[in-house]
Parts: C-alpha cells; structure tokens; sequence
C-alpha cells in the first residue's frame, strides 16, 4: 500500500464532498448559485462528520512542521488535568478542616 500525504487525502476529499453533491444539484437542473450553496453546506458537514482523524492528522503535521522537536499540546486534556488538580486540591482542604 502506497503511502498518501495526510493533508492530500484530506484536501482531495474535502474537494469530492463538493463537488460530486454539486455535479448532482446541477444535473437536477437546480439553479448554479442554490446548487452551489447547498453543495457547499453539504461538503462542510459531511467533512466535519467523516474527516475528523484525517483533520487532527493534518493538523498535528503542521503543528510538527511549524515547531520541529515539541510535542504536540492536547487542549482539553490540559483542562481535564486542571480541574482534575483543582477537584483534589478542594477535597485535600475539606478533609483537613475537618480533622
């Protein structure tokens, strides 16, 4: 199996999920600005559905390629250690007023 570049596969399906809605509203006979505009809803959500590991892929490469030698940064495991640090921090207070 050939290896494809991530933000290849993503940009050419991003592309398709235009463009094939696009080819059918315009062989229905829809007018060329309602088909486009409905395509390109149709293309937005169907990539935000389908393309969501080919996106983090794309993203963490340009993240690599923008700072060579950092790890890439997950945000919302950051929040989810910062509430889990401040949740023991409450609980470690109360139990010590307790006592």
């Amino acid at each position: 199996m050939k290896f494809v570049a991530p933000w290849l596969y993503y940009s050419v399906m991003r592309v398709l999920m235009f463009a094939v809605p696009l080819a059918i509203l315009l062989s229905l006979g829809f007018w060329p600005w309602a088909a486009a505009v409905i395509a390109a809803m149709l293309g937005l959500c169907l990539s935000y559905l389908f393309l969501g590991k080919s996106r983090e892929s794309v993203a963490r490469d340009l993240y690599q390629a923008r700072h060579p030698g950092k790890e890439p940064v997950n945000p919302d495991s950051e929040v989810e250690d910062q509430a889990l640090n401040a949740e023991e921090t409450t609980n470690s207070e109360r139990e010590s007023k307790s006592q």
